[in-house]
């Protein structure tokens, strides 16, 4: 089958491996967003989706907007069989859709309806999920609501963060579009229609998402932590002698049976800061001071003159 694949996060990268690796399909281009400044210095950077493209010595194409006119032509006259789209990162227009003969299938990071929209990895860590999963499914004018062809469940562990969550759907993503694409080609893949009184939604974040509130419960707080792991981060501030400083929090645990100001330190040991919340305790284990590196909660307290009553804000 010739497919043309539009990806550009790091999630879809094993689905394009998986498919450069399958010698029955061939992938006629890869679409990807521009190259866009990024860290401190704004350096031009590829996407991660542009980089294992050209691993695989693929066509590369970078549009700034889909439903440009020039590269819908483009595609239209590549007339491919089928379109595969994962995290790019711009909505399809119906002309885009409508274009090749098997349609449009799209890898989504959660087992729709539930958690249809930009973050659904992050979503499922937020409400305290114990179960994800990702399913495939034809792609329609909608967000996310097209009819499913798979799904496959994931369980989420509670060492997991958004990142190592994202690592094993977006491989457990990659059999399963496989697996979509032998049905498609045999003529075998059903059409499940999502039910949309069980859908819920999930934005797009934002830094400011980020932002502790310690009057929350720990469970809460510590379930932010993992979910904006790496991105925005959790992040609130440490009144210091010297001044307020930002701090981010990449590692912690609830400590249930702990009292007291929300936000205060209640306790110091060698496996971490305690710090009291709306609902038993924070204990963290890793943090990074603005302008520093990471650090283990021990070696942050040493460097900083951490000390009981002071308060995370």
């Amino acid at each position: 089958m010739d497919i043309v694949f539009l990806g550009t996060a790091a999630f879809a990268c094993p689905s394009l491996e998986a498919l450069a690796g399958a010698s029955e399909h061939r992938i006629f281009a890869v679409v990807t967003q521009p190259d866009r400044p990024a860290g401190r210095g704004g350096k031009l950077t590829a996407p991660p989706v542009k980089e294992t493209a050209l691993r695989h010595r693929l066509l590369v194409l970078q549009p700034e907007r889909v439903r440009d006119p020039s590269f819908v032509a483009w595609l239209r006259n590549a007339r491919p069989e089928l379109i595969v789209v994962i995290a790019y990162g711009q909505i399809l227009p119906k002309e885009v859709l409508d274009l090749p003969r098997h349609g449009c299938v799209n890898v989504h990071g959660s087992l729709l309806p539930k958690y249809r929209g930009a973050s659904p990895i992050q979503a499922a860590l937020l409400h305290g999920e114990t179960e994800t999963g990702v399913t495939t499914m034809f792609m329609d004018e909608g967000l996310d609501t097209g009819d499913i062809i798979l799904q496959s469940r994931v369980q989420i562990e509670p060492a997991d963060d958004a990142s190592t969550l994202q690592d094993r759907l977006a491989w457990e993503g990659a059999k399963l579009l496989l697996k979509s694409i032998t049905l498609i080609t045999c003529g075998e893949a059903t059409r499940t229609k999502q039910d949309d009184a069980q859908a819920t939604m999930c934005k797009k974040l934002r830094k400011e998402d980020g932002r502790i509130d310690w009057r929350m419960p720990a469970g809460a707080i510590w379930n932010r932590v993992r979910a904006f792991n790496p991105w925005p981060s959790a992040y609130c501030y440490l009144r210091l002698e010297r001044g307020q400083k930002l701090v981010k929090i990449w590692e912690a645990d609830v400590v249930p049976e702990v009292s007291g100001e929300p936000g205060s330190v209640v306790r110091l040991d060698k496996h971490g800061i305690v710090v009291a919340t709306g609902g038993g305790g924070l204990r963290i284990r890793q943090l990074q001071m603005e302008g520093g590196r990471r650090q283990r909660a021990d070696e942050f307290i040493r460097g900083h003159e951490v000390r009981v009553g002071m308060a995370f804000e």
